[in-house]
């Protein structure tokens, strides 16, 4: 399916948020894991995402249309950088947090995790925030095209056994596009589901 994935909003500051309606997924994940070239990906488009060897490079909150289908895809800043500034570290994060609690059109988050990391704590803190929140989450390891095909099975289990058995992760490649008709699939299935489908919280991850 041909999809248009343009760029509509772009937001740096609290007061540029705004609560939206319209149905919503957004995209989060630590600075390094591979987001811009993900979404450059998905959209079949070499540069509408920055793509930096340095991470942290989205420092804003980026809202993209995606037609057909009729929803947003956001783009979260990356979170866990050590070597940005505390100050700008701390705007990134509350930048997450207004997005994430204020907007009434969010139907689920895809929380990308690189395949090759061991679950790091900010992971599990922004995944057991959801699960407690009761948002769902799409999980999604990055990068798989550096790994075998056993080490994304191990890591799939370990994902999925840490999420309860809800969900066992995508496994996804930006090189290779690996995973991206089942990525775009599962974007989809998440942007048309009823509101209510947040409405029951899970226990956050201890």
């Amino acid at each position: 399916m041909n999809r248009t994935f343009d760029l509509v909003k772009t937001a740096y500051t609290l007061a540029q948020m705004q609560p939206c309606q319209e149905p919503q997924v957004a995209l989060a994940g630590r600075s390094n894991v591979g987001k811009s070239s993900l979404i450059n990906c998905l959209a079949g488009r070499k540069a509408l995402a920055k793509v930096s060897s340095t991470p942290g490079k989205t420092q804003s909150v980026n809202y993209f249309r995606i037609e057909p289908g009729g929803y947003t895809l956001v783009d979260l800043p990356g979170y866990g950088y050590a070597r940005r500034s505390q100050e700008e570290r701390t705007r990134w994060g509350k930048l997450i947090e207004r997005y994430l609690t204020g907007n009434p059109g969010l139907k689920a988050v895809a929380v990308l995790l690189d395949v090759r990391v061991s679950p790091q704590q900010n992971d599990l803190e922004l995944v057991g925030w959801l699960r407690h929140q009761g948002i769902p989450i799409l999980p999604v390891l990055t990068k798989c095209d550096k790994v075998n095909q056993r080490d994304q099975a191990a890591r799939q289990r370990e994902w999925r056994d840490l999420l309860g058995g809800a969900a066992t992760p995508l496994c996804f490649s930006s090189v290779t596009r690996q995973g991206r008709d089942a990525l775009w699939d599962a974007l989809d299935h998440c942007a048309a589901q009823p509101e209510s489908s947040q409405a029951a919280a899970t226990p956050p991850i201890g």
